[in-house]
C-alpha cells in the first residue's frame, strides 16, 4: 500500500495536481505546454466531454472524428513533466481507493506538440520535427534510475565533443516509442536530436545581467554530431517525457513546429499556421488508428 504521503488525493479522490480521475483521461493523450494551447486543438473536436483545470495544468477530454482523445497542458520544464507523468501513471497503474499498484498495467499513447527553434541550417522555418531522441540537460531524470534506457553511446559523445561539466549533472539519452513514430511518421517530418534544458536563460545559454558556466556551449551542441546524429533544437520537456514514459511503460513522443531557425537567422513569416498544421496533423494521424 502506498503512503498517503507519497500518493497525495484531493478529497474527492483525485491525485492532487492535475485534479482527475481515471475516468478523465483517454488512452491517446496529447501534452502542450501553454494552457491556452488546449483549447486550440480542441476546438477541432466533434465534442468535448470533460474540462478541467488546476494550476497550470488544464485537461480536455473529446471525440476527434470519433476517436476518445485527451488535451493537457503540462507547464513548462522537466518539474512539471515530472508531476504530470506520474499522475498520469497512479490514474491507469495504481488503484486510487486501495492505494496498490494494479497487477494488469496500462500503456498510454502522449505525443507533445510544441514550438521550437531550429539549430541546422537544413531545418527551414515552418517544418515538422519529430523528436528520435531526447536529450535531457536537466538532471531532474537522474533522481530515478535510467542506466538500463539510456543511450550510453550518444551520451558520452557529447560530453566529449561538448566539454560537458560533470558538476552540473550528467546528460541522459532517451529514445522516442518507435510505436508513436510509425503511427506519425511520413515524408512531412523530419527526424531530430532534441535538447531538454532545465531553463530558460542561462541553461540554453541567454545571458542578461548573469554570466553562464560555458558561454560556448550553445556552439558546441549545434557542431555535435555522432554517427550522423545532429542536434536539432532545444527545448524543455522532451527529454523529461521519453525517460518517465520508458521508466513507466507508456509510449511518448514529440512533435514540433519549428517557427525559428537559428542557424540562419529565419523566423517564421506566420508562426501560428505552423503549429496549427502541425496540430491538424497529428490530429489526422491519431484518428487514422
Amino acid at each position: 500500500m502506498i503512503a498517503s504521503s507519497e500518493l497525495i488525493l484531493n478529497p474527492n479522490g483525485s491525485v492532487y495536481h492535475l485534479n482527475l480521475l481515471p475516468e478523465h483521461i483517454a488512452h491517446d493523450i496529447i501534452f502542450v505546454g501553454d494552457q491556452n494551447r488546449v483549447e486550440k486543438i480542441t476546438q477541432h473536436f466533434d465534442r468535448i466531454e470533460f474540462s478541467q483545470q488546476k494550476r497550470e495544468f488544464k485537461t480536455q477530454t473529446g471525440y476527434f472524428k470519433g476517436k476518445r482523445m485527451t488535451v493537457m497542458s503540462t507547464g513548462i520544464g522537466p518539474d512539471n513533466i515530472d508531476i504530470v507523468m506520474n499522475e498520469l501513471d497512479a490514474l491507469v497503474n495504481i488503484d486510487l481507493a486501495t492505494r496498490t499498484v494494479k497487477d494488469e498495467l496500462t500503456s498510454l499513447n502522449i505525443i507533445r506538440i510544441g514550438t521550437s527553434g531550429s539549430l541546422q541550417a537544413d531545418i527551414p522555418v515552418d517544418s515538422f520535427v519529430m523528436s528520435q531522441y531526447g536529450l535531457g540537460l536537466d538532471n531532474m531524470l537522474r533522481s530515478y534510475l535510467i542506466d538500463d534506457i539510456s543511450e550510453k553511446n550518444i551520451e558520452d559523445a557529447f560530453i566529449q565533443q561538448t566539454n560537458w561539466d560533470l558538476r552540473k549533472g550528467r546528460p541522459y539519452v532517451i529514445k522516442a516509442s518507435e510505436t508513436l513514430a510509425k503511427r506519425i511518421e511520413s515524408d512531412r517530418i523530419l527526424k531530430g536530436f532534441t535538447g531538454t534544458a532545465g531553463g530558460f536563460y542561462g541553461p540554453q545559454g541567454r545571458v542578461l545581467r548573469l554570466l553562464i558556466q560555458d558561454p560556448e556551449l550553445n556552439a558546441k551542441m549545434d557542431a555535435f554530431e555522432f554517427e550522423g546524429i545532429k542536434m536539432t533544437n532545444l527545448e524543455m520537456e522532451t527529454g523529461a517525457i521519453y525517460g518517465l514514459g520508458k521508466l513507466l511503460g507508456h509510449e511518448c513522443l514529440s512533435l514540433n513546429a519549428i517557427i525559428a531557425n537559428r542557424a540562419n537567422g529565419t523566423f517564421s513569416a506566420d508562426p501560428y499556421k505552423a503549429v496549427d498544421a502541425l496540430i491538424a496533423y497529428t490530429l489526422d494521424k491519431l484518428a487514422q488508428s
